[in-house]
């Protein structure tokens, strides 16, 4: 059995709430632990997964988080600077599967976090457990 960390950016608890539901599932019915961290926004969290990744506890990683467009700039430096950060990070090889939502308004988030509609945060869990495999394939 493998351990997951699923890293929050805890701004939008309610759809949070739903993304975690969507990747715990995922990573549980893959037969796999999950465990949750919290952090205050989107930029914090591939900050934390680099400092979990270095701790050796877990084998792959979840980001999750919603990044809802507003009325300043701010939205383009979170979305793709956590995006850019999530992906350095998955190019040094850790298992990292990227929930953290970018959206026009709370409607577009609400259809992508639940996980009875887009399920975002299984499918970001299940693209972790994808490069979890790969991993261990080829690193074995």
């Amino acid at each position: 059995m493998a351990r997951f960390l699923i890293v929050e950016a805890r701004f939008y608890a309610h759809l949070n709430d739903m993304l975690v539901a969507g990747a715990k599932a995922a990573i549980e019915a893959a037969g796999h632990e999950a465990e949750v961290l919290t952090v205050p926004g989107a930029l914090e969290v591939p900050g934390a997964i680099a400092m979990a990744a270095e701790s050796g506890e877990y084998n792959g990683f979840v980001g999750i988080g919603v990044v809802i467009r507003g009325e300043t700039y701010h939205f383009e430096i979170v979305a793709g600077e956590s995006a850019r950060a999530m992906m350095a990070l998955t190019m040094d090889g850790i298992p990292i599967g990227n929930g953290i939502l970018t959206t026009e308004n709370e409607e577009q988030a609400l259809v992508r976090a639940d996980p009875g509609q887009k399920d975002k945060g299984g499918e970001a869990a299940k693209a972790a457990l994808v490069l979890f495999d790969l991993s261990n394939r080829f690193n074995s």
